[in-house]
């Protein structure tokens, strides 16, 4: 009688028979260098030998694009195609099904086989080679009797009229392909361990290992079985499979009730059901126990990561690559790709230079983010003289603790298209390295560029917003960079509309007014632009430009339409809206990041005034580049425009935004107002119109001079 599982598994491990076979196994193996993407493959696997069982099937183009991405790489330096190997395989397990059926030796013969590969490898292998004979007989069933060509192939295989009939018992064959997967998953899982990297309690490992050998031998062993109930199957062996499988599935049922006798008269049949239970009932125990230590084992990796991680940001490095090594280890030493070459690469790519890590879901962002971050990083012409300084690697990490079939199709599009590098495996980054970036760089969905300097050192915890408003320029994109650039920035129009429009740019290099106004409602916006066209025609040099808002409905193309179509004034396009709209939050962003607020910074507060009438229509005028502008609410800047005979005069003496302001802001004081303001002279400066804080009036110009004798 069968008692506890895990018991009598562990005294099965410990047996001398056990310790001899764990000896032969390791025998045949010999890897050579070769590497597969064996989570991938799995993933593939599965989709053949699970689709059958279910009434509809989504992303199977995403099956097709897995199969076909490995299947088409070379295996080595072999110039051997993965299918040609998985091809070669299934021919073994097909001799095996057909001829001398002693399981043993045939399970051996397959280690010698797969010797040159790691143990995930040789899994994942021939799980699909055993996938390619057991999806054959998925498909017909599954097409039949709906498809005539399904119906054709089962003719001529002289199958049974009623293949629906054998769904209950190819129940129980896919109990053993399950146990089979799961023990596989163990092994990827446990190969995947940075043990090159990370020391962890050696006899811990020891017996880890060694379970791992033998379930690396009874996935096989197991394999073999399930290939020649298939071929029975498609044998048309009816009657004897048919006791195999139902006797299988009550043993499977009652697994703690079902006794053995030495001496009960068994059929060879039932013999055989016996062994595929018995296969199911050893699988079950094998993947239990594997996954309690694979867990352990990961346990202690993850902690010691973590400690070893903050040591390595805590303390001067040399270089960075200890601790780009440390981030990125996966089950070897390339975990990293380029688009440019689709080669495996090292960090050693990234030794002596500037990194900035991208880390973000699989989607990265928006389209038109995405591009705009391209073209700051890679497009423009200061990128050249710092191509060798600095490089962007894409870390991407998904919401979930699984990555799904549509964040893989996303990440292999996006890695191959993007010119930066990218982590070749993601799915395999530990996650006691996931759990470091979210706690210590508080990344939660929105996108980070952490930069990382020659030596490892964390010089900024999110660049990205510098990137967005200064691009390449922004190097090394430090925060003592950050803060350095905007130290040398005034409000002004141009810093919210820098190379967004370049024609926009020059005209207010040249000194224009400038109106950008936003609104969804079309009734608002032909009212004001033809209020300000008739101030217009008095002579005032105006522009006006429709920037949109900030999150643009369906509606945005009608109005965009509409004001091309009548008009009414000139626009950014949808592309150069976004953009204009990204830059905002790229400065507010930027400015909150190196400590500045609304109390003590200009820009700021200019900023998130703007935004904050994001959603109405508004208005903000503009003078080249002085830091003068006026913002104003839509119903506030129609009655302002209404009153323009009345303050029409002034235009001449203060200026159309002076007069504006005169008349939008009338001052409320009880006295006169005597504030002065020393503004040093410098020669070449602009002239202009300097306002008042305290009264808002235009301020008279006067020249002071001062002597220095005593200096």
């Amino acid at each position: 009688m069968y008692t506890d599982n895990n018991e009598l598994l562990r005294s099965s491990f410990l047996s001398q028979e056990e310790d001899i076979l764990v000896k032969m196994i390791l025998l045949t193996h010999n890897p050579d260098g070769r590497q597969i993407d064996s989570q991938m493959l799995l993933r593939a696997m599965e989709n053949v030998m699970f689709y059958a069982t279910i009434s509809s099937v989504s992303k199977t183009h995403l099956a097709t694009m897995e199969i076909d991405i490995i299947y088409n790489n070379e295996v080595g330096d072999l110039h051997e195609t993965l299918g040609q190997i998985i091809y070669t395989i299934s021919k073994e397990v097909q001799c095996y099904c057909s001829g001398n059926r002693d399981l043993h030796t045939r399970t051996m013969m397959l280690f010698d086989m797969l010797g040159s590969f790691t143990w995930d490898a040789k899994m994942v292998i021939i799980l699909a080679a055993f996938a390619t004979n057991y999806g054959e007989l998925l498909l017909i069933i599954q097409l039949y009797p709906q498809n005539p060509l399904a119906v054709l192939v089962a003719m001529l295989k002289q199958l049974p009229n009623n293949l629906s009939a054998f769904r209950p018992q190819l129940k129980a064959l896919g109990m053993l392909v399950q146990s089979m997967v799961d023990a596989t998953q163990c092994i990827i899982e446990f190969e995947a361990l940075r043990l090159q990297h990370i020391k962890i309690d050696d006899k811990g490992t020891f017996t880890t290992k060694s379970d791992l050998y033998i379930a690396a031998y009874w996935v096989i062993r197991s394999t073999l079985t399930c290939s020649s109930l298939v071929t029975d199957l498609i044998a048309n062996n009816q009657e004897q499979l048919l006791i195999v499988l139902n006797f299988s599935v009550h043993i499977y049922n009652d697994l703690t009730r079902v006794e053995f006798q030495p001496n009960m008269n068994l059929s060879s049949a039932t013999i055989a059901a016996w062994e595929l239970s018995s296969l199911v009932f050893k699988m079950r125990g094998i993947c239990g126990y594997l996954r309690k230590q694979v867990t352990i084992c990961h346990m202690q990796i993850e902690d010691k990561v973590h400690q070893k991680l903050l040591k390595l940001f805590r303390e001067p490095q040399m270089d960075n690559q200890e601790l780009l090594c440390t981030l990125f280890a996966l089950k070897d030493d390339m975990p990293l790709k380029c688009s440019s070459v689709q080669h495996k690469l090292s960090v050693s790519k990234l030794l002596n230079k500037v990194v900035l890590l991208l880390i973000s879901k699989p989607d990265i962002l928006p389209i038109e983010d995405l591009i705009f971050l391209v073209q700051q990083t890679y497009s423009l012409p200061h990128h050249d003289d710092l191509e060798s300084s600095y490089e962007i690697v894409w870390v991407p990490i998904t919401s979930s603790s699984t990555w799904t079939d549509t964040d893989t199709e996303v990440f292999y599009h996006l890695s191959n298209t993007l010119p930066w590098y990218s982590l070749r495996e993601p799915w395999l980054l530990g996650s006691e390295v996931v759990k470091y970036i979210k706690q210590v760089w508080n990344f939660v969905d929105e996108p980070l560029m952490v930069v990382l300097d020659p030596r490892g050192a964390v010089s900024s915890p999110n660049a990205i917003s510098m990137v967005f408003i200064w691009g390449s320029m922004a190097y090394p994109f430090s925060i003592f960079r950050e803060q350095q650039l905007w130290d040398e920035v005034n409000w002004s129009l141009k810093l919210i509309l820098d190379e967004i429009d370049p024609l926009m740019s020059m005209k207010i290099e040249e000194g224009r007014t400038i109106c950008l106004y936003g609104s969804d409602d079309l009734d608002w916006i032909r009212e004001f632009t033809r209020k300000m066209k008739e101030v217009i025609s008095t002579g005032v040099q105006l522009e006006l430009v429709y920037v949109g808002k900030k999150k643009p409905g369906k509606s945005i193309s009608y109005t965009l339409a509409a004001i091309a179509q009548e008009n009414l004034s000139d626009y950014l396009s949808l592309y150069e809206i976004h953009l204009f709209w990204l830059r905002l939050e790229s400065i507010q962003r930027s400015k909150h990041q190196i400590g500045m607020s609304t109390d003590t910074d200009r820009i700021l507060k200019e900023v998130e005034s703007l935004m904050s009438h994001e959603g109405n229509s508004w208005a903000l005028l503009g003078e080249g580049l002085s830091p003068d502008t006026l913002l104003y609410h839509g119903s506030d800047i129609l009655e302002c425009i209404n009153l323009f005979p009345v303050w029409a005069q002034n235009v001449g003496r203060v200026g159309f935004l002076g007069a504006m302001r005169s008349a939008l802001e009338p001052p409320h004081l009880t006295k006169p107002c005597c504030r002065c303001n020393v503004v040093p002279y410098v020669e070449g400066s602009t002239e202009g119109t300097v306002v008042c804080e305290e009264c808002k009036r235009p301020m008279e110009k006067f020249v002071l001079y001062q002597c220095q004798g005593n200096q």
